[in-house]
């Protein structure tokens, strides 16, 4: 079994109670923030193998690949995350607008609002990836068409004895 399965069973399929399951997802989560707090300070792109950047950030390799999991969206090329092992070489290669949105789209608060990203997104483009974000995931229902609205294939007829009738709509 890859560590990426271990990770998921772990977070998603391990039971535990309430107290326990808080205190598994606050852990991680602070692990998390610390991560993106030192990566989004650094200008070149990061690499190595997954064993070796759970050292470099003092992450258990169990979180590390849960946060390699997440960014992998992110980045502009994914790395091999179905088959990865500890020794796995990983690239952190990341596109900040498409990481900032994933994070907007994961409701990841405590990561979009950290103040390390001032230094590479001015507030006004983090507001409008912020919009952009929340309007991709907006479902819009199209108006619903009345059994006495006109048609709206456009034959001039009442929907109920046009497309209504037909089950077209």
């Amino acid at each position: 079994m890859g560590i990426l399965e271990n990770w998921r069973k772990l977070a998603y399929e391990t039971q535990r109670d309430q107290k326990n399951e808080q205190i598994f997802w606050a852990t991680y989560f602070n692990k998390e923030k610390s991560f993106y707090q030192s990566l989004l300070t650094t200008d070149e792109v990061v690499t190595g193998s997954v064993k070796e950047l759970a050292e470099k950030y003092g992450v258990e390799l169990i979180f590390m690949t849960g946060i390699l999991d997440g960014i992998n969206d992110s980045l502009k090329t994914p790395n091999p995350i179905d088959d990865m092992e500890e020794d796995t070489v990983v690239s952190l290669d990341y596109d900040k607008e498409k990481l900032y949105k994933c994070m907007v789209e994961c409701k990841a608060q405590w990561l979009y609002e950290l103040p390390e990203w001032d230094a590479l997104l001015t507030p006004e483009r983090r507001k409008e990836l912020y919009k952009e974000q929340k309007i991709s995931t907006t479902i819009v229902k199209p108006k619903k068409v009345g059994r006495n609205d006109p048609c709206p294939c456009g034959s001039g007829k009442k929907f109920k004895n046009c497309c209504l009738s037909k089950n077209i709509y």
